[in-house]
This record gives C-alpha cells, sequence and structure tokens, in this order.
C-alpha cells in the first residue's frame, strides 16, 4: 500500500510541473510523528545551482577537462568568497582552458609561471581558490584589473581576456527546468 502511495504522490508532483528531466533523489525521510506510516513529500530544488551546469556547459563546449570539476570550482569560490568564474576563466587565459599545460603538472593557472606541479586538478582548484581569496580578494585585488598587476606582471591584455571568459560564462545559458529533485 505505501509504494502505491508513494508513486501516486510522486506522479501527482509530475503531472503537475512541466519539465523535461526529473532528477529524484532517493531520500525517504520519516517525520518523527506519532501518526504511524506518516509520510512528508516536499519538492526541493536546493541541491540545484545554476552556476554548475553554466560552467559544465561552458567547459565542455570548449573542449576543457575542467568541466568534471566545476562544482568543486564553485564550491570553492563560494568557500573563499571569489568570484565562481575566476578559476576557470584564469586557467582559459593562461592555458586554454587546461588543453596546453606542463606535462603531468595539473597546472592549468600558470602558477608559479607554469613550474609549480599540482597532484591533480582538485588540488590546484583548492589551493588555488584559496591563495586567490586570502592573497587577492581579501586585500582588494577583487577585479581583473588589480589582479593582473601581481599575477601576471607585466602583461597588458591578461584582465581584458580574464574578463572576457569571467563574462562568457557568467552568460552562458542552460535550460533551468531540466533539472528537478524531489525528495520524500
Amino acid at each position: 500500500m505505501n509504494k502505491y502511495l508513494y508513486t501516486s504522490i510522486i506522479a501527482i508532483v509530475i503531472s503537475l510541473i512541466n519539465f523535461k528531466h526529473a532528477y529524484a533523489s532517493e531520500k525517504i525521510s520519516y517525520a518523527s510523528s506519532k501518526v504511524k506510516g506518516a509520510v512528508e513529500v516536499t519538492l526541493a530544488e536546493d541541491h540545484y545551482d545554476v552556476r554548475i551546469y553554466k560552467l559544465r556547459n561552458f567547459l565542455k563546449r570548449n573542449n576543457s577537462s575542467l568541466s568534471l570539476y566545476s562544482e568543486l570550482i564553485v564550491r570553492e569560490a563560494d568557500e573563499n568568497n571569489i568570484p565562481w568564474t575566476v578559476i576557470p576563466s584564469i586557467a582559459g587565459v593562461e592555458s586554454t582552458f587546461c588543453k596546453h599545460i606542463p606535462y603531468q603538472s595539473a597546472n592549468c593557472w600558470g602558477w608559479n609561471n607554469g613550474r609549480t606541479r599540482f597532484k591533480g586538478y582538485d588540488n590546484a582548484i583548492v589551493e588555488i581558490s584559496y591563495t586567490l581569496g586570502k592573497k587577492y580578494y581579501r586585500k582588494g585585488l577583487n577585479t581583473p584589473e588589480k589582479i593582473a598587476p601581481v599575477y601576471a606582471p607585466p602583461s597588458a591584455t591578461w584582465a581584458v581576456k580574464l574578463r572576457h571568459f569571467m563574462n562568457l560564462i557568467e552568460n552562458e545559458t542552460v535550460e533551468t527546468n531540466n533539472y528537478i529533485n524531489i525528495s520524500i
């Protein structure tokens, strides 16, 4: 009987929403209630972050292996109070989104003039996000024009390129009605 009830509730919720794809997480929580078998159904979109989909789409279109790290990039940007577009944009300027990097370095960002070798992209993203937050953004170096003289001296075009990629990523389009998380 409970399976029929769950299926019916989900079918009703889905039929009320116009969408192409549903992402159903099978989290079943039992509310502490005196009523045996009480079920609470909510529609939750809190796990959906359009920035991740924008970034993943953009990086995939640019054939970048960083597309697999889109969620990590956004999370690290949030944790370090830096724009979510800055890490991939620096990779765009420095290595054409990781296409041209020193062998086995995972250094898409020209870190330490390309001499730093990271264990992997994930380690690089974490370290660079932290350092940008601490040594750049918290010290007021919070625009491409302010970052460039410290990050990429003496380039006259670095800031313009960085801002260009940041804008492209920010303006990437995704169909936001394609992903819905249903929690039961």
